[in-house]
């Protein structure tokens, strides 16, 4: 039964977050992904033990300064919060259930692949075949694609990419461990993806972005990355989603893609993710997701075009100095993501739509849920 919506609270509510929203920097919410400074905004002060149905608080002012890199083999940075990872332990055992607390996230499963699907071909990317199918007439043969699910739960994505026939191998890491146990053992009832049956088709690792190994890329073309790095309902639940991506972006492989999806920080969202979802219609277990984390499309769009231009000021100066580009970004900090040059963006707005599932809405990545996916320019 689905439970009725107090109508007056509701129009309460909304009036109190228009206010909020008009309040906020002369009507428009402060950008949190707007410039390099303002990437590392502080954790918020909301906690899923104090979660209330609310109105959205304005967000947090951009940092008055650049936090510095840190190094990306650091054994004590971590963009992981405690929090999160706590909440998502208690999830574990329904992870599964396709009409438990993330029927959400198995509904929009069919949509990832969608987009992945899209943005491959927007470019023409036939990269890779079914193993052992011949490519191109320009790309020598290739066993399929190469992914690394970060942030991967109980494996929903990370699963039904290892099962395509143009897969050649799925990485999925997570901090949390409970979940991550629960990965582990609904994997191996599929004997194509069983570890002892199908060694490296699906790898799970207990682990963070910034304790996993950076690609090297070696001189034979070997350890370049992944094809495909799938960031999904991750970038709103870390501490510091600059650090984060600087983190992630290492990883996608020249001519690859950085994939992900996350909600727009808007009175809509909050309205539709905080107080309707979890509060009201309780399909997603409270405490879920906090308003303040959320990234608008155009933070994303202005982090990478801001990467971009660190990379050309670096290639500029090493023009003059005799050095080389890749080593004056990475002497910056491992992880850093200026040594990428990134091509423009895609972006899909999608809208669940209770009793139908989720679709793609054109424009609803201004106001909610989106996937958001970039391509690291080939060598």
């Amino acid at each position: 039964m689905v439970p009725r919506i107090p109508t007056a609270a509701v129009c309460r509510s909304l009036r109190r977050s228009a206010i909020a929203s008009r309040c906020c920097s002369g009507g428009q919410h402060t950008p949190l992904l707007a410039s390099r400074s303002s990437l590392t905004r502080a954790s918020s002060t909301t906690t899923s033990s104090q979660h209330a149905p609310s109105p959205p608080p304005p967000p947090p002012p951009p940092s008055s300064a650049t936090k510095q890199p840190s190094d990306g083999n650091s054994s004590t940075f971590t963009t992981v919060s405690p929090d999160e990872v706590s909440h998502f332990n208690a999830l574990a055992s329904s992870w599964w259930d396709p009409h438990g607390p993330s029927r959400i996230l198995h509904l929009m499963n069919p949509l990832r692949h969608d987009f992945i699907r899209s943005i491959r071909a927007s470019v023409g990317d036939t990269y890779a075949a079914p193993t052992g199918s011949p490519v191109s007439p320009s790309q020598p043969q290739q066993q399929g694609l190469r992914y690394l699910d970060i942030g991967c739960g109980g494996g929903i994505f990370a699963e039904s990419a290892a099962r395509l026939p143009t897969t050649h191998s799925v990485t999925a890491i997570d901090p949390t461990p409970q979940v991550l146990a629960i990965a582990q053992a609904h994997a191996k009832r599929d004997p194509l993806l069983n570890p002892a049956l199908s060694p490296g088709r699906l790898t799970y690792l207990n682990t963070s972005i910034e304790h996993l190994p950076v690609p090297r890329g070696g001189a034979d073309g070997s350890d370049q990355g992944y094809d495909i790095v799938s960031v999904f309902e991750v970038l709103e639940h870390v501490t510091s989603p600059a650090e984060f991506l600087d983190r992630c972006t290492p990883f996608v492989r020249p001519g690859g893609w950085l994939v992900m999806s996350t909600i727009a920080r808007t009175w809509m969202s909050w309205f539709t993710t905080n107080l309707m979802a979890e509060d009201v219609l309780r399909i997603v277990p409270r405490g879920t997701h906090d308003w303040n984390k959320y990234i608008n499309e155009h933070e994303l769009r202005d982090h990478f075009a801001d990467v971009n231009g660190a990379a050309t000021a670096t290639e500029a100066g090493a023009a003059g100095t005799g050095a080389t580009a890749g080593g004056a970004i990475a002497g910056a900090g491992a992880g850093a993501a200026g040594s990428a040059v990134w091509e423009a963006p895609r972006c899909m707005g999608v809208i669940y739509v209770p009793g139908v599932g989720w679709r793609e809405v054109a424009g609803s990545e201004k106001v909610g849920n989106y996937f958001f996916a970039i391509r690291k320019a080939p060598a």
